[in-house]
């Protein structure tokens, strides 16, 4: 049986859903917020609705208008009537077909404007996300809520709406019809419903069992892929795979999705031809009974051939409704999946009545500095982790009453070793923390008292692994300030020891680095950052680490530009290397979240404790630890 009104592939994807949704629970008032992101498209909505009926009452009088074909054309032989009658029924197929473009006209305008309006609104919130947040988070299960779920939520107010209004306004037009025609013919129907509902049901709970691995194995598939075709990936398969072993790995996981897809399409296939089956029996019952009503002339021969047709619409709209609460609970869970990053509020936000930064040179105070690392439940979500697990209890306090200022055009070291918390002091003066208990004040402002764009351009960054979009190195240099013109891009370049290079390139600034810059060196990506910063032209300067793990041709390069960054700025500078600060006005040593030394280089030195301790370890035999390192 070819289901008409195209009710055969509607039913095979609903029983395609995965029915375990019905368990999950939804938050209170979603319905009601859906509604809200509804209502800019309320008119479009009762348009594609009001469009629905309209097919399904054609649908419907197709049957009846052949029955009067028949009965009061060809029966009476009538050509006139019959004439007219196939006349109407070629105008309601013109008319169905314009109904059909219509009606895709405003489920698109619906489905692609609420995919719009909620991709932007969960992507500028994900963005507004504090670093915690991306450092817990999957990236796949992200990009999952702004494509699957939006398009799933998508699917609420277009594919399931219009299919349960369409199947209902069927069914009710069709079991009317069909009562008024036969109500005998009608009960025989509604009692062979129960062999078409049940291998349905049987059918569809093993399909979405199916279709529930392919997914996952779909995403195995993906994820392996993802971590094996970037860039580091593929320099570790290559350094320590065995390129063998992950094809065949591969191949493995790929069978098992071919496995899935032949059993998924033959269970589709069986289940057609079962419903083609009872279909043609139902059919045959009906032409028997009827039949045998019409010889008897209990009804017309028209009325037999229209209760035929009607059969034909009777059971899709069944089936479908059957499993219309899946079909309902799948668009609330997806419309759910998107509300619950909405709902996850940032840690850091920018308060009400927030004030610029002062203008002027900078001085940043730490004044009692306590901070931990916020837990998982505060900063994210179980379902956004590859691996969800709670935390047993808070984090350990990594800064215990941190206290120090760096004055107007200072430089000011961090050293210890790793752990000490010197990358979270730096962190904290962009606000990509807040603190727990005192203050981080920039210019005598309160950095959660400042606004977010004034703290942005006035701290610039530089890490030690740093990251380039895969771009153009003019677009990477124009992230930082959008405006800035070539001369000021090629005066920022210059002045980080790089306008050669990029100036040698073919392509010049429109040369593509890569995905993360992997087409540069380490010290030529290091370089681009700080021409970043330059061009930014932030009042403090923090370096993480920028000369870690370059060679000494890079780092001398390096060094020449670090000179022109941080010349005149407030700076914060991390390093492992300590003859990169032995001319920093005073130098932190962090040792358990604490600041135990603080002086210059020959100062410290000379108090011969823990900086002293490290200085010796770095430059083991030198005789003078005053003198220059290594001689």
């Amino acid at each position: 049986m070819a289901m008409s009104g195209g009710y055969g592939p509607q039913v095979m994807r609903s029983l395609r859903r995965d029915s375990s949704v019905v368990k999950e629970r939804i938050a209170p008032g979603t319905v009601r917020r859906i509604a809200r992101y509804a209502s800019p498209f309320k008119r479009q909505i009762v348009g594609f609705l009001a469009l629905v009926v309209v097919d399904a009452v054609i649908v419907i009088a197709n049957p009846l208008l052949m029955k009067a074909i028949i009965d009061d054309g060809i029966v009476p032989k009538r050509a006139d009537v019959v004439l007219w009658l196939a006349g109407a029924i070629g105008v309601l197929a013109v008319l169905d077909a314009g109904l059909g473009l219509v009606q895709r006209w405003f489920s698109a305008r619906i489905g692609e404007g609420l995919i719009y309006n909620l991709r932007t609104e969960v992507f500028d919130h994900v963005q507004r996300m504090p670093v915690a947040f991306f450092m817990r988070a999957q990236t796949g299960a992200l990009v999952s809520r702004l494509n699957s779920d939006v398009i799933g939520a998508q699917r609420a107010l277009t594919t399931t709406l219009s299919s349960v209004v369409s199947n209902v306004v069927s069914l009710v037009m069709v079991l009317g019809a069909m009562l008024v025609l036969s109500w005998q013919i009608t009960v025989v129907a509604l009692i062979l419903l129960p062999i078409f509902i049940f291998p349905a049901k049987w059918v569809g709970r093993r399909m979405s069992k199916l279709t529930r691995e392919q997914m996952q194995l779909d995403a195995e598939m993906s994820s392996v892929m993802t971590e094996r075709f970037n860039v580091a990936g593929a320099m570790v398969a290559k350094l320590y795979g065995r390129p063998e072993d992950e094809a065949l790995h591969f191949g493995q996981r790929a069978g098992r999705v071919r496995d899935v897809g032949i059993i998924v399409a033959m269970y589709g296939a069986v289940f057609r031809i079962a419903l083609g089956l009872v279909a043609a029996l139902a059919t045959a019952l009906v032409y028997g009974l009827g039949g045998q009503l019409a010889v008897s002339g209990f009804f017309a021969l028209g009325t037999l051939v229209a209760m035929s047709s009607l059969l034909m619409r009777l059971y899709g709209p069944l089936t479908s409704l059957s499993n219309v609460h899946v079909d309902v609970m799948t668009a609330l869970v997806s419309f759910d999946r998107v509300f619950e990053v909405l709902d996850l509020k940032p840690m850091v936000a920018e308060r009400p009545g927030a004030a610029p930064i002062p203008d002027g040179p900078v001085t940043i105070e730490f004044d009692d500095v306590r901070f931990r690392y916020p837990a998982a439940s505060e900063v994210s979500l179980a379902s956004l982790e590859s691996v969800a697990r709670p935390d047993t209890g808070p984090s350990q306090e990594v800064l215990k009453g941190v206290t120090f200022t760096a004055r107007p055009g200072e430089l000011v070291a961090l050293v210890g070793h790793s752990g000490a918390g010197k990358t979270t002091l730096t962190s904290l003066v962009s606000r990509l923390y807040d603190v727990d208990e005192g203050a981080v004040r920039i210019n005598g402002t309160d950095v959660r008292d400042a606004t977010l764009a004034s703290i942005r351009d006035t701290v610039g960054v530089v890490m030690q692994d740093a990251h380039l979009f895969h771009d153009t190195i003019g677009s990477n240099l124009r992230y930082a300030r959008p405006e800035a013109t070539d001369e000021e891009i090629w005066e920022a370049l210059r002045a980080a020891q790089i306008s050669d290079l990029v100036g040698g390139l073919p392509e010049g600034l429109d040369t593509v680095v890569g995905d993360r810059g992997y087409r540069l060196s380490g010290g030529e990506k290091q370089r681009i950052a700080l021409a970043r910063l330059l061009l930014k032209a932030p009042r403090v300067v923090v370096l993480d680490e920028a000369t870690a793990h370059l060679d000494s041709e890079s780092e001398a390069a390096v060094q020449k530009a670090l000179k022109s960054a941080l010349h005149g700025r407030t700076s914060l500078v991390i390093a492992h290397r300590l003859s990169t600060i032995r001319e920093a006005d005073t130098i932190l040593v962090i040792e358990d979240g604490t600041v135990v030394e603080r002086g210059d280089h020959d100062s410290l030195l000379e108090r011969d404790g823990v900086y002293a301790e490290l200085y010796r370890t770095q430059f083991t035999g030198s005789p003078d630890l005053t003198g220059s390192p290594g001689g």
